[in-house]
């Protein structure tokens, strides 16, 4: 059984890693912005934690930790001139500072687990130009740099991989999924011709965080139906 970390754990992404993880027999430690959580499940435990607080505390976790996955984030999609240069910098802090924080306060801990790995999440839009997408482009394409950075800095200790998804259906989605047509719409972007799901990006996250990756790091994987890197 191994220690897990999941921040942002209580919903979309989190949520569908955090069940998955708990079936697979792990310990995970998820925590939640504003709403709290119940559980049941002696292997599961929910813990309010705002990563934009100027310091933050992680001393429910156990001595030792053997991955961390940040899932905290945003889409803001609006014309760029529209986009105030403190709202730029209240997305990067909430994406990035907040993921920095988190893998800072856990290092002691992940060190001393057992083929620990860190897991973090970008996006599509990095990799392609696509209107509107300047403000999460931004702060996600230095969740990339960071990823490769701290790969080569904490080898070979700890695996640092990144997952890139496109358009996913989860409640950060909502307002771009709210209707049959949008999803018809966005669907047909794809070349797999679907939007992508909650279960998708989680099933990528546990290969990621499991021994079946273990010669795996510095990576940034496109899981996004093809979008990046097939045109019909």
């Amino acid at each position: 059984m191994s220690n897990y970390l999941v921040i942002g754990g209580s919903s979309g992404i989190g949520a569908q890693l955090t069940a998955q993880l708990v079936q697979s027999g792990h310990r995970v430690y998820a925590t939640y912005n504003t709403h709290s959580i119940h559980t049941e499940s002696a292997n599961l435990s929910f813990h309010s934690l705002n990563v934009l607080d100027e310091s933050i505390s992680l001393d429910f976790l156990p001595d030792t930790l053997d991955g961390l996955v940040f899932c905290p984030g945003a889409i803001s999609l609006r014309p760029f001139a529209r986009i105030k240069p403190e709202e730029f910098i209240a997305d990067f802090n909430l994406q990035v500072i907040g993921a920095v924080k988190v893998i800072q306060t856990s290092l002691t801990k992940l060190k001393l687990g057992k083929n620990p790995a860190i897991i973090l999440y970008s996006t599509v839009a990095v990799q392609l130009g696509l209107n509107f997408h300047t403000q999460v482009a931004i702060s996600k394409g230095a969740i990339e740099g960071l990823t490769r950075s701290l790969a080569a800095e904490l080898a070979p200790t700890i695996r640092v991989n990144c997952i890139a998804p496109s358009l996913t259906d989860t409640p950060l989605a909502a307002s771009l999924l709210n209707s049959e047509q949008k999803v018809e719409a966005n669907a047909l972007r794809h070349p797999l011709k679907r939007v992508g799901t909650a279960n998708d990006i989680a099933n990528m996250t546990e290969f990621l965080l499991s021994d079946k990756s273990t010669w795996i790091t510095g990576q940034i994987f496109h899981v996004d139906g093809g979008m990046s890197s097939v045109k019909l």
